[in-house]
């Protein structure tokens, strides 16, 4: 039986475009594929290893001919709206009081910034949850196993009891490996507010 539902939040609540995103940084470096030191200072910074500080620093040094203000907006364009009807469902949870609710993100402090800022029910929406797990703040990123287990006996969860919710299948690979049961949502074609059509036979 499903006790505990782990959600994601980017892609499963506020929408992304990472296409977008990923075509707008390439343009903006003038390069033509991400090198693995960019990607590795990506990480570091959704671990919280490195200040934001230093990620920017990082990316002025590499990128003399930009300021702060175009790597900011380059690094932020990937967040778009958040729609109001996925709230509504994450609080008809709450109020439901049947599960026990995680959310679950690889996420940095600059794009948790913007989010307070342009989304107006943040503060709604983080108080639905009764853990609220933000990789920069617990130094683990999906798709490390570790942060499944982290989450696991932080909050003495028996892995068959939990359904994890995540648009990216080498997260949702990851953690099925622990025998957390999963749902491997794609953006495109589901929404989370159909968790319990698409998933009905884990309930």
């Amino acid at each position: 039986m499903i006790k505990t539902l782990i959600f994601d939040f980017g892609d499963v609540f506020i929408n992304l475009d990472k296409q977008g995103a990923l075509t707008n940084a390439l343009n903006l470096f003038e390069i033509e594929t991400f090198p693995e030191e960019l990607t590795a200072i990506n990480s570091l910074y959704e671990q919280g290893l490195i200040s934001t500080n230093e990620f920017l620093e990082f990316y002025q040094d590499n990128f003399p001919a930009l300021d702060k203000n175009s790597i900011l907006d380059a690094w932020n364009c990937i967040l778009k709206d958040f729609p109001s009807h996925r709230l509504e469902f994450i609080q008809q949870l709450k109020n439901d009081k049947q599960y026990n609710l995680i959310l679950l993100s690889n996420t940095n402090e600059l794009h948790i910034e913007w989010i307070k800022n342009d989304v107006r029910f943040y503060e709604d929406f983080k108080n639905c949850f009764n853990k609220f797990y933000l990789s920069h703040e617990i130094n683990l990123r999906k798709p490390d196993t570790a942060i499944y287990d982290f989450v696991l006996k932080e909050n003495n969860l028996a892995p068959e009891t939990c359904l994890f919710i995540d648009d990216l299948k080498e997260n949702t690979d990851s953690a099925a490996l622990l025998g957390i049961n999963t749902w491997n949502i794609n953006p495109e074609t589901d929404d989370v507010t159909q968790l319990f059509i698409t998933n009905k036979h884990l309930f």
